[in-house]
């Protein structure tokens, strides 16, 4: 049953990115309070596995959150998800992620991301631009593991940092080089 529903999320998200690709753009959104809920689940997991998140989170000029990615494919593949920027804990608005590829891939998993953005410039880009591309733009850096424990002010000089978490799925690897990230309306 579970590959089942793996598989169906995987076809929507591949009717979502045609859709977005040929259509004119329609808000296939969750409400705003089940993503708030989402989001505000998936920010206290992180921040009890990941303790240097919660300190970025104070410094960061905005959080945004998606809790739940997936991503999928066989040759050719595509990731959806929905989620909440948050300033000063509060939401301020909802987006998608979309993302395509081809490629020697297959698999199917959902993860969990966080971007957090250090600088009023990089959160004007995402707010005032029609959409951000991940690997353009502000520089991002993906932060892992390791690298959350060396994380202090005076190293902190990038405009976003990205927290991965809840990785669950049988595809090697994790990347979001490529995403698409938009503003939409919720129910």
């Amino acid at each position: 049953m579970h590959k089942y529903i793996l598989f169906l999320r995987l076809a929507l998200a591949l009717v979502i990115m045609g859709v977005f690709a040929t259509g004119p753009r329609l808000a296939l959104a969750d409400s705003a309070a089940e993503i708030d809920r989402e989001v505000d689940s998936a920010l206290a997991k992180l921040y009890a596995t990941t303790p240097k998140a919660k300190e970025l989170s104070k410094m960061a000029k905005g959080v945004l959150v998606f809790p739940d990615v997936f991503k999928g494919g066989f040759i050719l593949g595509a990731q959806h998800g929905e989620g909440a920027l948050r300033k000063g804990g509060r939401t301020v608005g909802y987006y998608n992620t979309v993302e395509a590829s081809y490629g020697l891939q297959a698999g199917a998993q959902s993860f969990g991301y966080a971007l957090f953005f250090m600088t009023d410039s990089a959160l004007e880009y995402l707010e005032k631009s029609a959409g951000l591309e991940i690997g353009t733009g502000p520089s991002l850096v993906l932060v892992d593991s390791g690298m959350a424990k060396s994380l202090s002010t005076s190293t902190l000089q990038d405009d976003i940092y990205a927290f991965i978490f809840d990785q669950e799925g049988l595809m090697a690897g994790v990347g979001l080089k490529g995403s698409k990230i938009s503003k939409i309306t919720p129910e």
